[in-house]
């Protein structure tokens, strides 16, 4: 199907989905609102096409919009060290997360645990209500498939955020919602469980129609994150090795390919964040809020030199990852002078022509990629000693930059094992390199327990977990703070 007929599907989806965040806003402040939804859901559930809007609805929190206020991508990208917060100033929250000064006041904290919520208050509604429908079967296992994926998505991010949350699994009255914070170990169980549930009800792929919905490799994918998290070496190798039994994925041959509107939705994808622009609100914010002050965007992310010099000579993935001194921008000419550090990021971005308004850009934002996938394998493998295997696997991802380098003969040379330290370095740098801005490096750095000797200002023990929101301290007196806050 060409790309126009796909783009005019997903429009469709994704308006939908817009159309129904009144529905969803109903509930999303699920500390300090009547919870509606337990009033009327058996009024609106009746059939299935209901009980597919409702999930429709349930997508609408993963996008980065301006209507959403999503500033995972700061926790992600400023808080560690691929980027400052440029622009002018009108974000101070941004300024504290560089700087490491933020609270429990800090505004970005308490919009982002908000949205989370909505999302999945949202899940929890179609999860508690469709039982009850009698409709399609195979759609069904579907919509539940989804609804646990969905669900565990966003449990998955506010753990990295805030480490331990409160655990909602279902539609709960008011008086039962002061809930404590759950283990950060029972929010991944909450997380595997669920996902492996999901892996058995999604397909292995969708039509056109249903393109940007998770699917099983999808679910097995979150699953392995999980185990990541929870050093679980063995099972991340296992459940990698399922998700390439699936034979649906594979890295595309052009890195570039990755953030182009053309190439969407590609066989490396593995779990994508669709945006679409439609001066609708559903485009993806990155595209202006990234954008060099210079070339009318905020210039909120500006590239730390350190980060570019961490890729090797001659790694095309440089130009494609951060645009510095007289190398093409979208149509200009990147200039020293586009922000103080010199570099810029180019990931999510496009030209002024190619969006109807700058805010609402249109490429996706791949949250679970295939190279990623054989990434968390190697890791695995070095923890388990396997440094070998761990080799072969990374030298897949390091192939695919130097097929397309100037100089393939001298550029990324393969990383022979030679100890399981200097494997685990390689691995690391690896992940810098491929993954970079698209929102990965603080957390890595948390998870491997390196942060303090990365970062300045970070205090061990202290900022691995960011601030609870003081608004939902104060509203659910069940809740404890972070250490140090």
């Amino acid at each position: 199907m060409k790309k126009i007929q796909i783009d005019t599907i997903n429009m469709r989806f994704k308006c939908i989905a817009l159309l129904l965040v009144i529905f969803a806003s109903s509930c999303s402040d699920i500390l300090d609102r009547e919870p509606i939804a337990i009033l009327d859901a058996g009024s609106y559930f009746q059939t299935g096409d209901d009980a597919l809007q409702a999930v429709n609805a349930a997508y609408t929190s993963l996008l980065f919009n301006n209507r959403n206020k999503n500033f995972y991508w700061a926790f992600a990208t400023i808080t560690g060290d691929e980027a400052i917060p440029g622009g002018d100033g009108s974000r101070p929250g941004l300024v504290e997360l560089e700087a490491f000064s933020y609270t429990p006041r800090t505004e970005e904290f308490n919009d982002f645990w908000k949205l989370e919520y909505k999302g999945i208050n949202q899940c929890n509604l179609v999860l508690d209500n469709i039982g009850e429908i009698q409709m399609d079967e195979d759609l069904k296992n579907r919509i539940i498939g989804e609804a646990l994926f969905l669900r565990s998505f966003y449990y998955f991010q506010l753990m990295q955020v805030f480490g331990e949350v409160p655990l909602y699994l279902e539609i709960l009255p008011p008086d039962e919602l002061q809930i404590p914070r759950s283990s950060q170990e029972e929010v991944l169980q909450q997380i595997i469980g669920d996902c492996e549930t999901a892996s058995a009800l999604l397909p292995l792929n969708h039509d056109a129609a249903n393109i940007g919905r998770p699917t099983k490799g999808s679910a097995l994918a979150l699953k392995a994150k999980a185990h990541l998290y929870q050093k679980n070496w063995a099972e991340v190798v296992s459940t990698v090795a399922q998700i390439k039994t699936l034979g649906v994925y594979q890295m595309v041959e052009n890195y570039g390919d990755l953030y182009s509107v053309d190439h969407q939705n590609n066989t490396e994808s593995v779990w994508e964040i669709q945006h679409t622009n439609l001066e609708l609100e559903v485009g993806n914010f990155l595209n202006q809020w990234w954008f060099s002050r210079k070339a009318e965007g905020y210039g909120f992310a500006e590239a730390n030199k350190s980060y570019v010099n961490m890729f090797e000579a001659g790694d095309p993935r440089r130009a494609l990852t951060v645009a510095s001194r007289d190398e093409p921008y979208f149509g200009l000419v990147y200039k020293s002078s586009f922000s103080s550090t010199g570099h810029g990021p180019v990931k999510f971005l496009q030209a002024d022509s190619t969006v109807t308004q700058i805010a609402d850009g249109d490429i996706n934002y791949p949250a679970i990629r295939f190279a990623e996938v054989l990434l968390w394998e190697a890791e695995a493998l070095v923890e388990l000693g396997q440094i070998n295997e761990a080799a072969a696997t990374l030298e897949l991802v390091r192939a695919r930059a130097r097929n397309k380098s100037t100089n393939p003969a001298t550029t990324l040379p393969y990383i022979a094992p030679v100890s399981q330290d200097q494997m685990r370095q390689a691995v690391r740098h690896e992940r810098a390199v491929e993954l970079g801005f698209e929102l990965h490096r603080f957390f890595d750095l948390v998870r491997w327990g390196i942060a303090d000797q990365v970062l300045d200002g970070f205090v061990k023990g202290k900022h691995e977990k960011f601030p609870i929101p003081q608004v939902e301290m104060d509203l659910n007196t069940a809740l404890n703070q972070n250490p140090g806050y």
